[in-house]
């Protein structure tokens, strides 16, 4: 029998908003555009809030079935998430703030690596009554208690921070974005949000803000693009649009899950992917044609993940210096070599969904676990030298 066991480097999820909305059932599913799919600008607005909205404690209230509901769903996403590698993940959390603090308490006390927004929603032209910040000063009021409560449970900010959370563009005021901007500069803070997510989001974008030419320099315009900025999705950029995210230094993270839903453009996206990976290896045309290897993916899942955190030289490589945020990941058993030595000479089952033969390369290996592997591969995880999920055994 020949164990196939490595040691490698962590995942960095960034951001984790669609596993929380998919999780409590915030599904693309039902027909509002006639064609038997709802749009993802109507599901943001619509289905995803009602659902985040069953999270939401008030103030000074005790709501122990929502609590209880955060609690679990929450507690369900940090477990599942270290329990598949992920060490450090930015999370997309609610408009309310204790069921963000759940949250924050519970990734925080397992042990997670974790970035917490709390979401916020304030247009009343595109954001339900039932859940959005009734004006700017409260949104700010809200920020500033979750940013309180972070704090408190990590001063340092080395596992726990907060991170300012704009849902995207349309689902804010003018004067939240400016607030939010300022807010982020004075605490440096980071700052996570949507944009160019689909064609109907940029139209309604060009609509809320006649005044900017893009839905890049929206954000520009109230100084959200930063060293410390992650844009998620990005599929729809202009080239001046990438240019100035460039020169701002903010940093993409792609979402295949949602963006896989509705088919949103793979083909524009993997693109976009492509120019990023020339600039983080530093040489070439960026927008020449660059095909993802295992390896460029890797990379981006750990390192280039780092560095979309404001952790690189900290996190992604076994290095000196470096804290220890790994995951063992164990492939199961030989087949062939197995086979061999069971009685009658037939193939013991294994709970890996990788199957080594015994003839592959590690390189062979590890691409067999990036596309077949799944959480039953995942022996053990630590992040800073902790142990936090180990998987228990058959």
């Amino acid at each position: 029998m020949v164990l196939q066991t490595v040691f490698f480097g962590r995942f960095v999820d960034t951001p984790k908003l669609d596993e929380l909305r998919i999780r409590t059932g915030a599904l693309l599913v039902s027909s509002q555009d006639g064609r038997g799919v709802i749009s993802q600008a109507d599901w943001t607005i619509t289905s995803a809030s009602e659902a985040a909205s069953k999270f939401g404690v008030e103030e000074n209230v005790v709501i122990s079935s929502k609590e209880n509901g955060a609690k679990a769903v929450y507690s369900r996403v940090v477990s599942a998430t270290l329990a598949h590698g992920t060490t450090t993940a930015s999370y997309y959390a609610t408009i309310s703030v204790p069921a963000t603090n759940i949250l924050s308490q519970l990734a925080f006390t397992r042990g997670q690596r974790a970035y917490i927004g709390r979401v916020c929603m304030d247009n009343p032209a595109t954001c339900e009554a039932y859940y959005r910040d009734s004006s700017t000063e409260e949104s700010l009021q809200h920020e500033h208690a979750h940013i309180a409560f972070c704090s408190s449970l990590d001063p340092s900010g080395e596992l726990l921070a907060p991170i300012i959370t704009p849902r995207f563009a349309p689902s804010c005021l003018p004067s939240t974005l400016t607030a939010l901007g300022q807010l982020a500069r004075d605490k440096d803070l980071r700052i996570q949000t949507h944009i160019s997510e689909n064609a109907d989001e940029i139209r309604l974008v060009q609509q809320l803000f006649p005044e900017q030419e893009s839905y890049a320099e929206v954000y520009d315009t109230h100084q959200l693009l930063t060293p410390r900025t992650i844009l998620a999705h990005a599929i729809h950029l202009q080239p001046a649009e990438i240019q100035t995210i460039k020169v701002r230094g903010s940093k993409i993270a792609h979402c295949p899950a949602s963006n896989s839903a509705l088919i949103l453009d793979a083909v524009r996206q993997a693109c976009l992917v492509s120019r990023h990976v020339g600039y983080i290896h530093g040489g070439g045309d960026a927008g020449r044609r660059h095909n993802l290897s295992v390896g460029d993916a890797l990379y981006l899942a750990t390192v280039g993940g780092a560095k979309v955190v404001g952790m690189a030289g900290k996190l992604g490589l076994f290095e000196e210096g470096m804290l220890y945020d790994a995951q063992e990941i164990d492939l199961g058993d030989d087949i062939i070599s197995s086979s061999s030595s069971s009685e009658g000479g037939e193939q013991l089952a294994g709970d890996s969904p990788v199957d080594i033969f015994g003839w592959e390369s590690w390189e062979n290996k590890v691409a067999k676990w990036v596309w077949n592997g799944d959480d039953r591969n995942v022996k053990r995880v630590w992040v800073g030298g902790r142990l936090v999920h180990e998987r228990a055994k058959a």
